[in-house]
């Protein structure tokens, strides 16, 4: 929970300095304001906006027996509640938890992930996900994703505002100032965004899918062939800004410099820190 208020604060704090620069005191004003409202959105209905956006559907013990019984299965051992199950509509192999709490949390499952991996492997990556449920990951992930979007929206403004700004030279000059400020600072705060669902988090629940199952190889199994697809395939609609709520991120296979800021470890180095936990198990 700390962390979560030190997210929302300081992304705030973002949100009303871009503001002044884009419009002054005014849209300092209106910056605080909407930063206000995200946070309360964010708070109570960021989890249902992020399966939304990926089309998932919940399903019931009758409409998706195997699925189902796993997640029970993993809710029982873990002590937590029963989370919603929702599956995603997409071939690529991927999954993710979310929610405000465990008393609200929802885990998903890709239709290709169901499809493509056995049942011991849905276990290790689903307790993978009960694990992130357990250590209150799932919070400052789903707050995460909503103001990285927001994040975005507000640099499209700034950019906007910079190019048709109102033709007095005071206002250009202002317009200029915000638009130069929203490409240098929005990157950086996407990353602080990026960096604050710390990559430890990963291996944490790693771990404990592995103490969860008693099968450290079932989750590096899957982590492999997840990894694989991930490499040559892409999610329908897979976002920058909720990427760091996958088990897998969904852009791997895009070169980049985003492996030096990814909140995801190399899964080369998941599977080495799994193998030497499988020794001493």
């Amino acid at each position: 929970m700390i962390r979560t208020i030190i997210l929302m604060v300081a992304l705030m704090l973002i949100f009303m300095f871009v503001g002044n620069a884009i419009a002054g005191e005014q849209g300092m004003m209106i910056a605080f304001l909407m930063a206000c409202g995200m946070n309360f959105f964010s708070y109570f209905f960021s989890d249902k906006m992020v399966l939304r956006q990926y089309k998932a559907t919940e399903v019931t013990p009758q409409s998706a027996p195997e699925l189902y019984s796993i997640v029970s299965r993993l809710s029982k051992t873990a002590g937590l509640p029963m989370p919603k199950v929702y599956i995603i509509p997409d071939s690529v192999p991927n999954a993710f938890a979310t929610g405000r709490n465990p008393e609200h949390a929802a885990v998903a499952a890709t239709q290709g992930l169901l499809k493509i991996l056995s049942e011991q492997e849905i276990e290790g990556v689903l307790a993978h996900e009960m694990s992130h449920v357990r250590h209150y990951d799932i919070l400052i992930g789903s707050v995460a994703a909503v103001f990285a979007g927001a994040i975005a929206m507000l640099a499209n403004v700034a950019r906007f505002n910079a190019v048709a700004g109102d033709e007095t030279a005071s206002n250009r000059r202002q317009s200029g100032i915000g638009g130069m400020i929203a490409v240098v600072l929005m990157p950086i705060a996407a990353t602080i965004i990026q960096m604050s669902i710390s990559r430890t988090r990963e291996y944490k629940a790693d771990e404990g899918a592995a103490h969860l199952t008693h099968h450290p190889e079932w989750l590096m199994s899957a982590l492999a062939k997840l990894e694989d697809y991930a490499q040559n395939y892409r999610m329908q609609r897979a976002t920058s800004q909720t990427a760091h709520m996958f088990i897998i991120n969904p852009f791997s296979g895009i070169g980049s410099l985003s492996g030096l800021f990814s909140t995801h470890p190399s899964t080369k180095d998941r599977l080495a820190r799994l193998e030497q936990l499988k020794k001493e198990m």
